[in-house]
């Protein structure tokens, strides 16, 4: 019975496993082989250096973080700087060209030269034409006294010459007055001589017929007709003397007329030189400032053409390093033609062009440490940020993104950021504006 109940294992799994063997199942499949205990110790050993190296991957990891973390780059940026055009500001023909390209030049240092002969004729004529009218002026300063002493002795004449006419004209009425007292007189006088004349002839025809009686003797006839023509004679005379009267006031009273037309005059030119006397002398004054200002029009004259002569030969405005020279000898040059232009090498600056995620910590006087393509990893310069910019680079390009129309792509953008170089740190002039530099900003200073 022991042997019975001590079968083979195997045996009896096979037994029951052709009895039923979808029966089988995790409880009664076969253990699994026991391994050895040195595969088991190799396996642990393992996982502990992958768990040591972890841990330290993870705390080496930690500094350089921290060390990414405090720092932003970009390879986005470049070295800037002034290109300052050179131009002329007058037209000519080249005579001289006096530097070459990447030619070192100091400011006031002079660069090309230009034919002069047509502008120093031009100041000649300035000159000449401001000579004229300097001698104007002087006219113009001495007449101007000369005009109010004129002025003023006119006014005086014509208010004399109107005293005089009143006085004509008072007298002229006096003698018209006497005229007319004369007349007067004078027809009084005919009629007294008229009425002895009528007397006489009463008296003369009276004697006349007594002397035809002889009752009067022919003596007082004869003195009776004596009486009668003398009256006749008185008579006529004394007409006479009224004509002459009236005559004489008909003149008086003519000379009267002509005293007061001349007085009238007078009074006219008295008032006309009253009134013109102050525009004459503001006329006067008026020409006066006139020429002064001319003087002024062609002394600024003179000195245009002195400046448009002293434009002939172009002067350097600020030092620098020659470059794009298209000036030759014997070229006719256009005002405001560029001909070369100069590179100031001791103001540059780096322009970088951080992505906005970048932003984020960045401020203005954050020390920054600049990396030159052109000279590798050998020299590092030193800088600081000196401003932002106010906008994305796209926003200044020509045709600046519209988000609202299309489609819609959120694109990540880039800011100009400008960073100055510290003191000293260009002194040997080796940056040159387009080189491409990468600028790391270390965001905890």
């Amino acid at each position: 019975m022991a042997q019975v109940q001590e079968q083979d294992p195997k045996i009896k799994g096979e037994e029951a496993s052709k009895a039923r063997p979808e029966q089988l199942s995790y409880e009664n499949a076969p253990p699994p082989p026991v391994k050895p205990p040195e595969d088991t110790r190799r396996k642990r050993k393992i996982r502990f250096i992958v768990l040591a190296v972890l841990v330290v991957a993870a705390i080496a990891s930690i500094p350089i973080y921290s060390y990414y973390a405090a720092r932003e780059s970009t390879d986005d940026a470049q070295v800037d700087g002034h290109v300052v055009p050179i131009s002329p500001r007058v037209s000519g023909t080249v005579l001289e060209v006096l530097v070459r390209d990447n030619e070192h030049v100091q400011a006031g240092q002079p660069l090309v030269k230009l034919d002069p002969a047509d502008y120093e004729v031009a100041l000649a004529q300035a000159q000449a034409q401001l000579a004229t009218a300097q001698a104007t002026t002087s006219e113009s300063k001495v007449n101007v006294p000369l005009t109010n002493i004129n002025t003023l002795s006119q006014v005086d004449t014509s208010k004399t010459q109107s005293d005089q006419a009143r006085a004509a004209v008072n007298s002229a009425q006096q003698a018209a007055n006497q005229a007319q007292a004369n007349i007067v007189a004078s027809k009084a006088t005919l009629e007294a001589r008229q009425a002895d004349y009528e007397k006489a002839q009463k008296d003369l025809a009276r004697f006349k017929d007594l002397v035809a009686k002889d009752e009067i003797s022919k003596q007082e006839y004869d003195a009776a007709d004596a009486a009668a023509r003398a009256g006749s004679a008185n008579v006529a005379a004394a007409q006479a003397n009224v004509t002459v009267a009236q005559r004489s006031f008909d003149k008086a009273m003519a000379d009267l007329g002509e005293a007061k037309a001349r007085l009238n005059t007078a009074l006219v030119l008295e008032r006309q030189d009253a009134q013109v006397r102050p525009r004459q002398q503001e006329v006067t004054a008026a020409r006066y400032q006139q020429s002064q200002a001319a003087v002024q029009q062609r002394d600024a004259d003179v000195k245009q053409a002195q400046l448009n002569l002293s434009y002939t030969e172009i002067k350097a405005p600020v030092e620098g390093v020659v470059s794009k020279k298209t000036a030759e000898p014997g070229m006719h040059l256009s005002a405001g033609e560029e001909i070369m232009a100069l590179v100031p090498l001791d103001d540059v600056w780096i322009t970088a062009n951080f992505k906005e995620t970048q932003l984020k910590k960045m401020r203005v006087g954050q020390k920054v440490e600049i990396e030159v393509d052109t000279f590798g990893g050998s020299r590092k310069y030193k800088g600081h940020i000196q401003s932002i910019a106010a906008a994305s680079g796209s926003k200044f390009s020509l045709l600046p993104p519209e988000n609202a129309t299309g489609n819609y792509v959120k694109v990540v953008q880039r800011v100009p950021v400008k960073i100055l170089l510290d003191q000293g740190e260009n002194d040997d002039h080796r940056l040159l504006p387009g080189m491409s530099v990468t600028p790391v900003v270390l965001l905890n200073n």
